[in-house]
């Protein structure tokens, strides 16, 4: 059992269920149409596009003033890249990739330019992705149920969750589960809040919170579609007051709820709200298979909309995780199309 406090300071080496062997769309190598294939499928097998088609209707906005660029990101000959799981920016404002293939964190410079990579063997599948104040990195694992702290450097600082094994998380009964955890948001005073739960109609949708140093402290959530339970709690977001922004996926949402579970309100979308980001004038939101990134003001009302399904420049498969860079740059992480999307303004 992996303890949900103590550091672990060397990873178990583990492949990729979804190991590519050529570079992706967006990246500047032509890929390898056998291992493209290969990877595709296999991320296609592990996305879940709903059944009923009114959850694929997109939202109905002005078109947004930005467009999607080929060649997002360069990578050595011989370096390859997953798809993409999620996206984040480090005070350095560099970009950092969480992808499902050999090289899983992978860091690119300001000018998009591949500096390094690492994590070879320590993740089943990855899924989100944060940068904390400090540049450490947390990854959720959705596949070995586990959230994983590294340093800036790639050291394992903290596994929290038992691998492979997900389950409820009971303190008092020594109980150490998550269940399918997506993404990750650190507070101001470096409490954690994870979101777990990504099969709809399963499982136990919930925020779970712990403190900076990872003991648990409580949770909220459950599924159902009442205010504050979730089908899929797949996002989150801190916003300059402090509240806690969620993606409730498959119920059409947003849930906002102040760092002890209190529920604030509810903003409703069309589509499949994936991921956000809250940057300094917009909050960018993603739509998952309805295809589309999303401009809101900061209240959360929808500006202006840009992309639909597809495979071509600027087409999401599933546009599943979002960053904003600090040059105002837009960068979508597409798990289905295994590509990295860039946009910049027209």
């Amino acid at each position: 059992m992996t303890s949900h406090v103590k550091p672990q300071m060397n990873a178990e080496k583990r492949g990729s269920k979804t190991r590519c062997l050529s570079v992706f769309i967006g990246v500047n190598r032509r890929p390898n149409w056998i291992a493209s294939l290969a990877c595709l499928t296999a991320s296609a097998l592990f996305a879940q596009r709903p059944s009923d088609p009114a959850l694929l209707v997109p939202e109905n906005a002005p078109v947004l003033d930005f467009m999607a660029v080929p060649d997002a990101v360069s990578l050595p000959p011989g370096t390859t890249m997953g798809p993409p799981a999620s996206v984040a920016f480090d005070s350095k404002g560099h970009l950092w990739v969480l992808n499902r293939g050999p090289l899983p964190v992978i860091e690119f410079g300001a000018n998009g330019k591949f500096v390094r990579g690492f994590g070879e063997g320590l993740f089943t599948r990855t899924h989100g992705l944060r940068i904390d104040r400090e540049d450490n990195i947390w990854v959720t694992d959705v596949g070995a149920h586990l959230v994983v702290k590294l340093s800036p450097q790639g050291q394992v600082l903290l596994t929290l969750g038992t691998k492979g094994q997900p389950g409820d998380w009971d303190a008092a009964g020594q109980s150490h589960h998550f269940n399918e955890p997506n993404d990750i948001v650190i507070g101001r005073n470096g409490d954690i809040f994870v979101a777990q739960g990504h099969t709809a109609g399963k499982g136990d949708p919930r925020v779970l919170k712990f403190d900076k140093n990872g003991n648990f402290t409580k949770s909220w959530g459950g599924r159902g579609t009442e205010p504050g339970q979730f089908t899929v709690a797949h996002g989150m977001a801190i916003d300059t007051r402090g509240l806690l922004w969620v993606t409730d996926r498959e119920n059409q949402r947003i849930q906002i709820f102040d760092q002890d579970g209190k529920f604030i309100r509810e903003l409703k979308y069309a589509g499949l709200p994936c991921g956000l980001v809250i940057a300094d004038q917009y909050i960018y939101m993603v739509n998952g298979f309805a295809g589309q990134l999303l401009r809101l003001d900061l209240n959360g009302s929808v500006l202006a909309a840009v992309g639909k399904p597809g495979k071509g420049l600027g087409e999401f498969g599933e546009a599943h995780f979002v960053a904003a860079s600090p040059k105002g740059e837009v960068f979508v992480a597409d798990t289905v199309n295994a590509t990295l999307h860039k946009f910049v303004k027209k």
